[in-house]
């Protein structure tokens, strides 16, 4: 008997009739004139996907500051594509973090990710808040809420924080991200959605009842991907790994590669009923609008 596509099959589930599932997508701001255009034309072609927001990062320490700004006001402006921008605390004065905050709403940024931040040092330094900062993520949360009414995602990390010295601190720092006025939660990258399902035991167990958004990084280049997911303590299977052997001058087969692997991971989350994906695009389109495609959810 033929196989029914996977489009297919979901469809012919009455537990997924109707649905439609929702996306959001992580951009950063580009540094040149080049880089940019490359920017907005990713981002009009993923506003077709209608996603429920854009979020802009925001580099260590705030050092692209004005970047995100401007490109997330831009967004706001010129598009119909709710956007968020990030925000962080490492190295300002409350005061400097509030103005920051005010400045997005006065902008009509009504979307914040807030995030404690890298240390200063780098990845793998120790982190120390500033003496007259925000200490951590919670804390920041809770200023937020009380400068405006912003929708606010915090972060979540399927395998540990690489800085929580168990998991009970871990789930208890993101249960006080929470309850300190977050609306949810996005992981941070992972490649093996069994690493996601054990997060979730551990939320559920927790009592936190606010939607665990998962982080999904389509590989556009392995070498990159594996680089990032090693500085913040993403595991990059073995399995994984040797599916890219060799394909480092072979670019159609590695495309071809990276497709197939994000399908199976979006597919094997939404068997396990969810319904909204954060994906990390690094300002590109093509895999997503791949993705979009195969789950049959839009015309792309």
């Amino acid at each position: 008997m033929q196989q029914l596509p996977f489009s297919a099959q979901l469809n012919r589930d009455p537990a997924h009739r109707g649905d439609k599932l929702k996306f959001s997508f992580e951009f950063f701001p580009p540094k040149t004139a080049v880089m940019e255009g490359r920017f907005w034309g990713a981002l009009h072609r993923l506003a077709r996907l209608e996603p429920e927001f854009a979020s802009v990062t925001y580099g260590a320490g705030g050092s692209t500051r004005e970047r995100t700004m401007r490109i997330a006001s831009r967004i706001t402006e010129e598009t119909n594509i709710p956007t968020a921008a990030h925000i962080t605390c490492v190295g300002a004065t409350r005061d400097e973090v509030n103005k920051v905050i005010e400045g997005f709403a006065e902008a009509g940024i009504k979307r914040v990710v807030a995030l404690r931040g890298d240390p200063q040092g780098g990845i793998g330094t120790k982190y120390e808040p500033h003496p007259d900062g925000y200490a951590n993520a919670a804390e920041l949360v809770a200023g937020i809420r009380k400068i405006g009414d912003f929708d606010i995602s915090v972060a979540a990390y399927p395998e540990k924080h690489p800085e929580s010295p168990d998991w009970d601190a871990d789930i208890d720092n993101l249960k006080r991200k929470i309850d300190a006025g977050a609306n949810r939660a996005i992981t941070q990258m992972f490649f093996d959605n069994d690493d996601y399902w054990r997060f979730m035991e551990r939320v559920e167990k927790a009592g936190i009842t606010a939607p665990v958004i998962p982080g999904v990084q389509p590989i556009h280049n392995y070498k990159q991907i594996s680089s990032f997911a090693g500085s913040c303590g993403a595991r990059v299977p073995d399995w994984l790994a040797k599916c890219f052997d060799d394909l480092d001058e072979e670019p159609e087969i590695h495309s071809l590669v990276a497709s197939a692997l994000a399908v199976e991971q979006v597919i094997g989350l939404i068997n396990g009923g969810v319904r909204a994906f954060h994906f990390y695009t690094l300002n590109r389109a093509d895999l997503v609008v791949a993705l979009s495609r195969v789950l049959g959810q839009v015309r792309v």
